[in-house]
């Protein structure tokens, strides 16, 4: 089986989802992150898995469901990070982050038995989910992050390798409100889409409408 990775910040105001204020508070957006995190995090434990790490820049909650390790990420830019995470690897891993909550549990049972790696791309250009039979951190140090060719470098960069790779659907992250209500409308019975309904209600900002 396959070790399933989260990689995630704690979920304080002003620290995550910077992007949704406006039209959210700061708070809000630190709830929506949470909400997020907490349905990742289900999805994860109700998958196939040898072990499941959180690995976390902050301190863990009560959003945390047991039965998950958790680490400390490592100094450095987004790609030492991932980088780092998969050297704690040993055998197949599969790593995601915290911003699509729409994430089910057959998403991530991915099977190597004839893949050298697993691929899931994002709608803006970067990826929500790299899965590696062999975890190689050098597959990942000085992938430019956090740009619209941020996925296909990374893809590129396994393709180079000479890795057999295997593409994931492709979903949606959640940055902006825009994306929020997009998310929300795929998983309408999470605790994200709960979530966002309450923050909306209480903002009257609009953007669930």
């Amino acid at each position: 089986m396959t070790t399933l990775l989260v990689i995630a910040k704690e979920p304080l105001p002003g620290r995550v989802k910077t992007r949704l204020t406006p039209p959210f508070s700061p708070a809000e957006a630190a709830a929506l992150a949470e909400a997020a995190l907490a349905d990742t995090l289900r999805a994860v434990a109700d998958a196939p898995a040898t072990r499941r790490v959180l690995v976390l820049d902050g301190a863990p909650g009560p959003w945390l469901p047991p039965g998950f390790d958790v680490v400390p990420q490592c100094a450095g830019g987004l790609d030492l990070r991932l980088a780092d995470a998969f050297a704690g690897c040993r055998g197949p891993a599969l790593l995601i982050g915290m911003d699509t909550p729409q994430v089910t549990p057959e998403l991530l049972t991915v099977d190597f038995s004839d893949h050298d790696a697993w691929f899931g791309p994002a709608e803006d250009g970067g990826f929500w989910a790299l899965g590696l039979a062999e975890p190689d951190p050098a597959l990942l140090r000085g992938v430019p992050m956090s740009t619209p060719r941020t996925g296909a470098v990374q893809r590129e960069r396994l393709v180079a390798a000479g890795l057999r790779v295997r593409d994931l659907p492709r979903l949606r992250d959640v940055d902006t409100a825009a994306d929020a209500v997009a998310v929300a409308a795929l998983a309408p019975h999470g605790r994200f889409a709960a979530r966002l309904a309450r923050c909306t209600a209480r903002s009257g900002s609009g953007a669930g409408r």
